[in-house]
């Protein structure tokens, strides 16, 4: 890998400015210099560490958009369990459409248990493990043994701070939080977010590497518990057990207000554009203005429950057994039915927006 730096030379006794290019088999910073990130359009092969749901969807995912996939993981028992998490998402892709052949895709995928085979080279890594802190720690420290020093790390951690997993890294400026959604296979959302020693450099590769793969990445400016999507889904999710646990309707009830009243608007916009498309001439704005007291009175009587009820989890599976049970049967009345449902609504809903 070469770098470049200014130099001076001497030549008939005169000082000639140049540009001295240091050669290096392997990139460290020499003292003082600042890390030069790899343009992520250079980037053709990347890293999942750990394949169980999101990272074997991640996985999928990236080699159907055609890069090469290293995907590590700890142990042969964890190889034999990463194949089928990588499978299934293929298997959706050839059911909805998008792929002839699913081995064209394990084609580009490799899974290995060794971390240098894995990780040596590759400037992009996107780390799938436990919400737990010391487990990071030690991916994180796989990582950075292998990885050239400017490649850039992204956990898809749910909950742990990214400043918390990088606060033993050798090179805390490279890594960031890159969240998934659900299914992470199909849904473009990834919510970017650094820590107090990330690089805006990182977060700004990062965005435009997962742009460029039709991604949505969202950038937060600042930690937050849940991030951005988490959030807003659980404060809908905290109204809708509060209204059923008061018996103001049922479950099936509430998942049908959402789905075909706000749910298929929010499908093409978020809340504000849709505030601004519902305010007449002054958009979102009017919105504030005529809506208002009438905002203010619904705050007012909105669930503040800051515990899920103890009697929810027998509550919710009883309810969802009927709500199944009602399902039209186009859709089906079994998980693995109404996710095969799903999963082409979603394309479907993608393909408008250009992201599929």
């Amino acid at each position: 890998t070469s770098r470049t730096c200014a130099g001076i030379i001497k030549k008939n006794g005169r000082k000639h400015s140049t540009t001295v290019y240091v050669i290096r088999e392997k990139y460290v910073p020499l003292s003082g210099e600042r890390v030069v990130f790899m343009n992520v359009k250079d980037i053709k092969t990347i890293g999942m560490y750990g394949a169980g749901t999101i990272g074997g969807g991640f996985a999928a995912y990236f080699a159907l958009k055609g890069l090469n996939v290293n995907v590590y993981v700890r142990s042969e028992a964890s190889k034999e369990r990463a194949i089928p998490h990588i499978q299934g998402p293929i298997d959706s892709y050839v059911k909805l459409g998008l792929l002839d052949d699913g081995q064209k895709i394990w084609e580009k995928i490799k899974i290995t248990t060794d971390p240098a085979e894995a990780f040596t080279g590759v400037y992009f890594v996107q780390e799938n493990g436990a919400e737990n802190l010391e487990q990071k720690h030690e991916m994180v420290a796989v990582m950075e043994k292998y990885m050239p020093v400017d490649g850039i790390i992204a956990s898809s951690s749910s909950g742990t701070p990214v400043t918390q997993i990088a606060s033993e890294a050798q090179h805390p400026e490279r890594i960031i939080v890159g969240h998934p959604f659900n299914p992470a296979y199909l849904l473009p959302l990834i919510e970017i977010c650094g820590g107090e020693k990330t690089s805006k450099e990182v977060i700004e590769q990062a965005r435009e590497f997962y742009k460029m793969y039709d991604k949505a990445p969202c950038v937060l400016n600042k930690e937050k518990n849940g991030f951005i999507a988490n959030r807003l889904m659980h404060a809908l999710w905290r109204e809708e057990i509060a209204l059923v646990s008061e018996g103001v309707c049922t479950m099936g009830d509430a998942d049908d207000a959402w789905t075909f009243g706000p749910g298929i608007r929010l499908a093409a916009f978020g809340p504000g554009m849709n505030y601004e498309l519902g305010g007449g001439e002054l958009g979102i704005k009017g919105c504030g203005i005529k809506f208002g007291a009438m905002t203010n009175a619904m705050f007012a009587t909105l669930s503040n429950m800051d515990k899920v009820p103890d009697t929810w989890p027998d509550k919710s599976g009883d309810d969802i057994i009927v709500e199944k049970e009602n399902l039209p049967d186009f859709i089906g009345h079994t998980n693995d039915k109404i996710a095969a449902f799903r999963d082409d609504l979603i394309v479907n809903v993608l393909k408008m927006h250009h992201k599929m």
